[in-house]
């Protein structure tokens, strides 16, 4: 499979690379439920606690499992290697704790995932870490932010929740044309490799919240970083293990495993569904605004058209109302779910500024460009007529 790999088409890969033999002959991999593994002699264990030899040894570092659903992400996002986490959060502290030290700084896009802009205006900040947060699609903020000091650049595209998109490759050249050191990284969890491969486009790590997308069923929280192996490496053996010890179960890469099986066609129809879906809402006479990359309205149109092979699942938007009539008519809705995450096969809807980005203050939601009103919606996989008629009645008594 090695050698025939790059050769596969993707749907292809996110079936079979990874897969090893076992010795009951099983379709699926198996589910290494353990905790530690054994040794054949205190010899072997101290060789393999020393590297000199390859094995398993605990299922915190590595396991057979993990390991096998490590190696499709690795193929699909065109990375060297991938380190599997507990979560989307365990991927970006492991990344940014291995990638910076007191004294070091950061630039960040300013509009991120809630969770992901505390950590870097809150909490890495106490370790010494300067954090300078900025519109990475403003010309030559980038170029200001950047000193002998930074060390990593950081950002989402599309951003969640205002659907920015942030062209990759000029963010990737810029930054290494300043120092080549620095490593860019590039949350690409409201796309999956599917839909865009930052690797591809000069960044130099991939973080994914494998909650959404990559599983796709709305029943585990993992996460995953990609990037050249001697960085993942690093990641592993300190940024998890020692560190902050976000250790993805074998149980739930068995789940993700199963999800990546059908990753590209659900990627099409949450694609299909969002851009028939935005089209009707932009047509929607109580809708201000739209925030879809499929748009041709939509600012980012272009580099998303440039950089992304469709435009995801991914839509928010504005409606011509108050925050309190906003919220009265999304309490309407009866098929599509009030709930935060995406990815899932039901179609899911939130208030951003309540809720995915509540560690926001007021002031920090208008510099991210993130409305008091904005609602972000997940499309789901549900039959397009069904949630538009959803959408529709919600929304009888706006005008």
């Amino acid at each position: 499979m090695e050698n025939t790999e790059k050769k596969l088409g993707f749907s292809t890969r996110q079936i079979h690379v990874g897969k090893f033999k076992n010795s009951a002959g099983a379709l699926c991999d198996p589910i290494y439920q353990t905790s530690t593994f054994a040794f054949d002699s205190v010899e072997q264990g101290g060789a393999r606690f020393a590297g000199t030899e390859a094995g398993y040894v605990y299922s915190r570092p590595a396991n057979p499992t993990t390991n096998s659903v490590e190696a499709k992400i690795a193929s699909l996002e065109n990375g060297e290697a991938a380190m599997a986490t507990a979560s989307g959060m365990g991927a970006i502290t492991a990344t940014i704790y291995r990638s910076v030290v007191a004294g070091d700084e950061i630039v960040a896009d300013e509009t991120l995932y809630g969770c992901t802009f505390a950590f870097l205006s809150k909490e890495i900040v106490q370790l010494g870490v300067k954090v300078t947060f900025v519109d990475l699609n403003e010309p030559g903020a980038l170029k200001k932010a950047l000193t002998e000091k930074t060390k990593v650049v950081y950002f989402e595209t599309p951003c969640n929740p205002t659907l920015k998109v942030i062209d990759i490759k000029a963010v990737a050249d810029e930054a290494h044309a300043f120092n080549p050191s620095i490593r860019v990284v590039v949350d690409n969890t409201f796309c999956s490799p599917y839909l865009q491969r930052p690797l591809d486009l000069g960044a130099d790590v991939v973080v994914h919240s494998a909650t959404k997308y990559i599983n796709g069923h709305g029943d585990v929280i993992a996460g995953f970083v990609v990037g050249k192996k001697e960085f993942i490496d690093d990641v592993r053996a300190i940024g998890v293990v020692h560190m902050n010890g976000a250790v993805m179960s074998p149980f739930n890469a068995f789940l993700i495993a199963r999800g990546l099986k059908t990753l590209s066609i659900r990627m099409e129809r949450h694609c299909a569904n969002a851009r028939k879906l935005a089209a009707w809402l932009e047509a929607h006479p109580a809708v201000k605004k739209v925030y879809y990359p499929g748009l041709e309205s939509f600012e980012g149109y272009e580099t998303a058209k440039k950089q992304m092979s469709d435009f995801g699942g991914m839509i928010s938007i504005e409606l011509k109302a108050d925050k309190a009539t906003t919220a009265a008519t999304i309490n309407k809705l009866k098929l599509c779910t009030i709930a935060v995450s995406l990815g899932d096969a039901e179609t899911l809807v939130e208030h951003a500024a309540s809720m995915t980005h509540s560690t926001y203050s007021a002031e920090e939601l208008a510099e991210a460009g993130i409305s008091e009103g904005l609602v972000r919606i997940s499309t789901g996989l549900e039959d397009i007529e069904d949630i538009i008629a959803d959408f529709e009645q919600a929304f009888a008594d706006l005008k």
